[in-house]
């Protein structure tokens, strides 16, 4: 993990080997709420900033719907995004959801993930995996998978009736400690959608920043400070990682 500054905003890099995955940050009030004009704008930015021909996003539902981006097409509604494309971009809007990178180093395919409660009782992530499957036919021991910047556990207390949800799904009933007491461990359950589907432990590179409590990175909370704005999490094939 590093930091990026590109003045005065600031990025959190992973490097994939092949890929890059990229968390914005709110340093400098970066904002990327596509329903702003601000936001759309600083969109457009990163291809500037990060020498993009195209950024795929989408309409997020907070469901299941993983959807291979067509610059060509209009944006549609999904919570997960795939390519394969060179100099493109796909990235998911969050402030406190779980984004979820992920990268098939001998397919060269891309995707971002977006995994609020819904989507992660839904096993987005599971999901996401399976359409690569099917599309490109991926393995997932050839996947390298990055989880960004969300609400951990420490910050992230809910109801019994929203508890219950969990432990009466068939996928989480037997999972060990996605609950202390009544606060879920989001990444947790997301662990165990990737390690059930086959991806290696050591493949999956977790950034241990809780979007509530952290006092390292100046990040959007919607739970702590109510507010519109949202990071964006997106990743993209690292050409000169490739040629070299």
């Amino acid at each position: 993990m590093e930091k990026l500054i590109i003045d005065p905003y600031e990025f959190i890099t992973v490097d994939l080997k092949g890929a890059k995955a990229v968390f914005s940050t709110a340093r400098s009030n970066l904002n990327f709420n596509k329903a702003e004009d601000e936001g759309k704008k600083n969109i457009e930015n990163l291809k500037k900033w990060f020498k993009l021909e195209n950024v795929g996003f989408l309409n997020q539902v907070h469901g299941c719907e993983i959807v291979i981006y067509n610059p060509d097409d209009k944006v549609k509604d999904g919570d997960g995004i795939i390519t394969n494309r060179s100099c493109t971009a796909v990235g998911v809007f969050n402030a406190d959801c779980v984004p979820v990178i992920i990268y098939d180093r001998e397919k060269k395919v891309i995707a971002a993930v977006h995994s609020g409660w819904k989507g992660t009782l839904a096993c987005v992530v599971s999901k996401a995996i399976e359409k690569l499957e099917k599309e490109y036919s991926s393995k997932p021991e050839n996947l390298q998978v990055c989880v960004g910047p969300h609400i951990h556990s420490c910050c992230y207390e809910v109801g019994e009736e929203f508890k219950n949800k969990f432990k009466d799904d068939s996928f989480y009933r037997n999972k060990d400690h996605i609950f202390n007491g009544r606060n879920l461990d989001l990444k947790k359950c997301i662990l165990y959608q990737l390690l059930e589907k086959g991806v290696n432990r050591q493949n999956i590179n977790y950034l241990d920043i809780c979007t509530a409590c952290n006092r390292e990175f100046k990040l959007y909370s919607y739970r702590k400070d109510r507010g519109t704005g949202r990071m964006f999490s997106f990743v993209y094939l690292d050409t000169l990682a490739e040629e070299g």
